[in-house]
C-alpha cells in the first residue's frame, strides 16, 4: 500500500513542477510587457518659494493672514518649516502638506 502511495505522490509532485515551469515563462512575459502607466491625478504641487497670496489661498484652511505669513517667511528648504517657524499650526499643515513643495533654486 505504501510504495503504491508513495508512487501517486511522486506523480503529483513532478506534474506540479512542470505545470509550474510552463507557466513562470508566461506569467513573466506577461508582467513585463505592459510598461507601468504613470498616475492621472496627481495634483500639480505649489511651491511655497514662488506662489503668488492668490495661489497659496486656494489651499484648504490658508486664507489672507496665513498667505502673508508664508510669503513672508520664504525662503523655505523644506516645507515642514511652515511649522517649524511657526507659520502655520500643525493642524493646517497637515492639510496641504501633500500639496506643497518647498523648491530650491
Amino acid at each position: 500500500m505504501w510504495p503504491r502511495i508513495l508512487e501517486r505522490a511522486n506523480r503529483l509532485a513532478l506534474g506540479s513542477i512542470l505545470l509550474l515551469a510552463l507557466s513562470a515563462p508566461y506569467a513573466m512575459a506577461a508582467s513585463s510587457s505592459t510598461p507601468p502607466r504613470p498616475p492621472t491625478d496627481v495634483p500639480d504641487l505649489l511651491d511655497l518659494n514662488t506662489a503668488t497670496a492668490d495661489q497659496l489661498r486656494t489651499l484648504p484652511g490658508i486664507g489672507e493672514a496665513y498667505s502673508d505669513k508664508i510669503i513672508k517667511g520664504r525662503p523655505y528648504e523644506r516645507k515642514d518649516e511652515l511649522v517649524l517657524k511657526n507659520i502655520l499650526p500643525q493642524a493646517t499643515y497637515d492639510k496641504i502638506k501633500s500639496r506643497v513643495v518647498a523648491r530650491q533654486r
